[in-house]
């Protein structure tokens, strides 16, 4: 970015206030973004990144303050003036329609499907064009349920694109990538940048933020706490600034394995509609032991946790308890054996929305610990919860507030101790810290090495390799149901694993085949 494209404003925050009830989620939020310019927005869980965005696409109506695209005022509370003036964003979670072709789902929203006037003939051509000027390639008659996560990325972007985008808002955009298909949206990115696209950057990877951004923008409690150029700072400071305190992560020492608790042998499972379940996978959990499963999105990691959550049983294959092989398994059955989990998605899975934090703390041991004869103790419930907040630091007013009021990272503790406390045997962590800040980061790591030490086995199901090599004593890689052989901690790179996430390395001959 040179100093021509810097005097040019695209958007400008100006004073951006914005409160719900009591709680002030923005306070006087001032930036400017420039023509050519990444700018990194960061804070904690809960510091206001989401509500902003909300008020930039006109979602949310801000109580004071205004927003200006190219020197003009966006009307408040209008989603679609942004849209128009050239606001893009790729959301974390991919919202494309599986049923729809490429081209289908890019046009949808520009034009109707069904208008007279749409050529299709034309946007294919024009996608085509858009996806060769940008290197993200992808067929526009393919269907999106088909494409792998790399793909639906690329068709996310070429969506903005194709509207004439002019800033990108990317939203945890690696979440789901390979390190090769990150380095290849990276590559995207720089090219479009040099063709004047502007873009907000969204993430809780900071070497990706010192890798990509010219400038970063730090918000704290609602409030804008730093701005820093890229070049003239580190990981470290923006973990500090982030979080109003230095910030290291827990050290964790590879651990000798004790005895098997769960042992998977040649365990097939059904395809469930497009995604593959279990491919003759044999895995071993062993007490004291963190095992880390890698993988691209939709490669199994699916039918695995249901697997062992007792939502679904093998189709074949032979699943071992402490010895003892298991024949009847039910959800009920896994929490009674001692098995607790950590659900991929906090909002669909793990909390009922409208429940308070009290009943989302009790959902899978209410009928063990906190009733009798069928009455609840509520009294005693509330008193759990309590000790939950107090322990695991979950910022709220208090155990009756509804769990949908609180940010990801405080319901991520919530759900955390809700595990935790139970001391179980084994313990299902899937995508345990997606979307948190680095300090929930580091305390949810923590916790997990803590019940690693205290002789629980930990199956660490995670697309971000940075998580599976810190935390994982072993590490196995799981590619269309299939799983590698286990690996040392220390003994691959991440290259080395990307290799195996894209699916070299296995013979389809052989289970867990090196």
């Amino acid at each position: 970015m040179n100093n021509t494209t810097k005097a040019q404003v695209v958007l400008r925050l100006q004073g951006i206030t914005k409160r719900f009830g009591p709680v002030t989620a923005n306070e006087g939020v001032s930036f400017d973004l420039h023509r050519g310019e990444v700018i990194a927005l960061l804070g904690e869980n809960g510091a206001g990144k989401t509500t902003l965005m909300n008020i930039l696409f006109g979602q949310y109506t801000a109580d004071e303050g205004s927003v200006e695209l190219f020197g003009q005022t966006l009307p408040p509370g209008a989603p679609r003036a942004a849209l128009d003036a050239g606001v893009g964003m790729v959301h974390q979670h991919f919202t494309l329609a599986d049923n729809l072709t490429v081209w289908e789902n890019i046009v949808l929203g520009v034009d109707p499907l069904t208008a007279p006037r749409l050529k299709p003939a034309q946007a294919k051509a024009r996608i085509r064009a858009l996806s060769d000027q940008f290197h993200l390639k992808v067929d526009p008659n393919a269907k999106v349920g088909r494409l792998t996560v790399g793909e639906r990325q690329r068709v996310e972007i070429l969506k903005a694109l194709y509207r004439d985008a002019k800033i990108l808002i990317l939203d945890e955009p690696t979440a789901v990538l390979t390190p090769q298909e990150a380095e290849a949206l990276f590559a995207t990115l720089r090219e479009a940048i040099a063709t004047g696209l502007s873009v907000i950057f969204i993430s809780h990877k900071l070497h990706e933020v010192m890798a990509i951004s010219h400038r970063v923008v730090v918000l704290r409690h609602g409030k804008l706490a730093a701005e820093r150029a890229t070049n003239q700072t580190n990981r470290e400071d923006l973990a500090a600034l982030m979080v109003g305190t230095e910030v290291s992560a827990p050290s964790i020492e590879t651990a000798a394995p004790g005895a098997p608790l769960l042992s998977l042998r040649r365990v097939t499972t059904p395809d469930q509609g497009a995604a593959p379940g279990l491919k003759s996978l044999n895995l071993e959990l062993a007490a004291g032991q963190i095992i880390g499963l890698a993988g691209v999105s939709g490669n199994g990691q699916a039918a695995l946790s249901d697997l062992l959550s007792g939502l679904i049983t093998p189709a074949s294959g032979e699943m071992q308890l402490n010895g003892t092989e298991v024949q009847r398994w039910t959800p009920r059955t896994a929490i009674a054996k001692g098995i607790a989990r950590i659900p991929e998605d906090r909002h669909k899975t793990g909390t009922i929305a409208d429940f308070d934090l009290t009943e989302n703390a009790i959902l899978e041991t209410y009928a063990s610990r906190f009733s009798r004869r069928g009455w609840m103790n509520w009294a005693k419930a509330r008193a759990f919860t309590k000790d939950l907040i107090n322990t695991y630091d979950v910022r709220c007013p208090g155990p009756d507030i509804r769990i949908r009021l609180l940010s990801g990272g405080n319901m991520q503790k919530l759900i955390l101790g809700r595990v935790l406390e139970e001391a179980p045997q084994i313990i299902l962590a899937n995508q345990p810290v997606r979307g948190l800040d680095i300090g929930a980061v580091n305390y949810v790591h923590g916790a997990l090495a803590k019940a690693r030490d205290r002789g629980a086995a930990v199956l660490l199901i995670s697309e971000d390799l940075d998580e599976i090599m810190q935390l994982s004593d072993v590490i196995h890689v799981i590619s269309e149901g299939r799983l590698s052989p286990g690996f040392g901690r220390g003994t691959m790179r991440p290259e080395d694993l990307g290799a195996w996430m894209a699916g070299h390395g296995f013979d389809a001959g052989a289970p867990n085949a090196a």
